[in-house]
């Protein structure tokens, strides 16, 4: 009986990994399309967090926060935050930066 067990972890273990990959693709799809309607390069993208949250207007879900890099002149370098909620997009978060 306990080998099912250890097999739905792993199964669960599995899908969780699996799931994290589409939230990353997900965030990659959202900031290209936010630099390329705000005439920004995109640079790089990386994940600072994901953790399991509950909230009354989503529900249970996976929150994310990920960390981009962009450029409005083509010369600097700036650092911007995106966040998830599942694989919607939340919020973009910009500081000041240079405009050509």
């Amino acid at each position: 009986m306990e080998n099912i067990y250890y097999l739905l972890l792993f199964c669960l273990f599995c899908w969780y990994f699996v799931y994290l990959r589409q939230v990353s693709e997900s965030a990659q799809r959202h900031i290209q399309r936010y630099c390329n309607n705000n005439a920004l390069q995109f640079i790089s993208l990386a994940r600072r967090s994901s953790r399991v949250n509950f909230s009354k207007q989503h529900g249970l879900c996976i929150y994310s926060i990920f960390d981009f890099d962009f450029s409005g002149d083509g010369e600097s370098n700036n650092q911007g935050s995106l966040s998830l909620y599942g694989l919607k997009l939340e919020k973009v978060d910009l500081p000041a930066y240079r405009v050509n």
